[in-house]
């Protein structure tokens, strides 16, 4: 295979970069790893070459890559991701835009686009990434993927490079359910909330209005399939505005010593995102926390015991040109799991035009394994 720089920073050929240290389900799966996880004798790179160079080498594997090696994973490299973790699209100023193979001359969609697109290349069984607001989702739906933003805290992020606390989580992408449940059974602990038998699934006309038509056909006809009842959510642009400020005064607290006079190290994108970051103030940041909450205590309780499906993005993925058109639209559906702190996975459907896109399973808190069982029966 050629190495992609787009597509990773670290690929031994032949590989794998670590060999697998046990055995268990997940012997002869292949794990690409996005470039905020430890991996021992490596830098983490977080997309930034400034950030790369000055970064020690680990000691250590993170949390979650020693568990995938411990029950017979390999690890065949390190694959890239958008500066620190902020954007949506899969670019990257430095090393490029990794490529969709299920959509080709469209973008990847990220922060974990490195992975993504090295699972739906075939180069790797499962991709270890992280979903702040929405980097595991995102690339799911566009490269047609199966992929899994877990219950905010439940999966260890030890040896994580952080981007905001409050919402980041460990995430992982496959080809098939079945292998994303299998890392489940790895990654997650056992259910804390049972789902009903059978789920009562919801879905949102206005939710699901955000979408294209071709999105909006294929997510609303699973959705019809699987039983859904209407539900009466609309798009909330105040929750969404709320987890931005908290997102970005949250991503300074942790970046803003480095990047303070190193903003010239950003791509364009990423830089004006950090801008905005440095200018949250401490009461703006704390307005936007209590809405938070407010937001977070509304969407458990308007949930309860449910599973309400919806866009995983509001289009297929996007032309290079159209990428941030698509975001605002996009960023209202996936920040619902986010504030919410819900295991969401997106299942892959097909679109008129054969393009992939994906629908999302938004559950209560702590129904993780379940939901991914859920997922893969009516998903199949």
């Amino acid at each position: 295979m050629t190495f992609d720089p787009s597509v990773w920073r670290v690929r031994p050929e032949p590989g794998p970069l670590t060999a697998p240290t046990g055995s268990g389900v997940l012997d002869g799966e292949t794990v690409a790893v996005k470039d905020l996880f430890a991996v021992a004798g490596q830098r983490i790179g977080a997309g930034n070459p400034a950030w790369l160079a000055a970064a020690p080498v680990e000691e250590a594997h993170a949390d979650a890559v020693g568990r995938l090696l411990d029950t017979g994973a390999a690890l065949v490299g390190i694959a890239q991701t958008e500066e620190f973790a902020y954007s949506l699209t899969g670019a990257n100023a430095h090393y490029g835009t990794p490529p969709n193979p299920r959509a080709p001359g469209r973008i990847s969609g990220g922060s974990t686009s490195g992975p993504a697109t090295a699972v739906a290349a075939g180069e790797a069984s499962v991709a270890l990434g992280t979903d702040t607001g929405g980097s595991v989702r995102v690339p799911a739906a566009y490269q047609g993927l199966w992929g899994i933003r877990p219950t905010h805290g439940v999966v260890p992020d030890g040896g994580l490079l952080p981007l905001a606390p409050s919402f980041d989580t460990v995430g992982w992408l496959a080809r098939d359910a079945a292998t994303l449940a299998r890392v489940g059974e790895v990654l997650l602990p056992g259910d804390t909330t049972a789902l009903p038998d059978p789920a009562p699934f919801v879905l949102s006309d206005a939710l699901l209005a955000l979408a294209t038509p071709e999105v909006r056909d294929a997510v609303g006809q699973l959705a019809r399939d699987a039983g859904a009842e209407p539900a009466d959510w609309a798009p909330q642009p105040a929750w969404l505005a709320a987890f931005q400020v908290l997102q970005a005064a949250e991503a300074w607290e942790v970046h803003g010593d480095w990047l303070a006079d190193r903003m010239d190290t950003l791509g364009p994108a990423v830089r004006g995102r950090f801008e905005r970051a440095r200018s949250v103030g401490a009461v703006e940041a704390q307005d936007a926390q209590a809405a938070v909450r407010r937001a977070r205590n509304e969407i458990r309780e308007r949930l309860g015991e449910r599973v309400l499906v919806l866009p995983s993005t509001a289009t297929v993925a996007p032309l290079p040109d159209e990428a941030e058109a698509a975001r605002e639209a996009t960023m209202l559906l996936t920040c619902i799991a986010g504030i919410g702190g819900l295991p969401a996975v997106s299942v892959p459907v097909g679109t008129a035009s054969g393009l992939p896109a994906g629908a999302c399973l938004v559950g209560p808190a702590g129904s993780d394994r379940a939901l991914l069982g859920l997922a893969g029966r009516i998903g199949a």
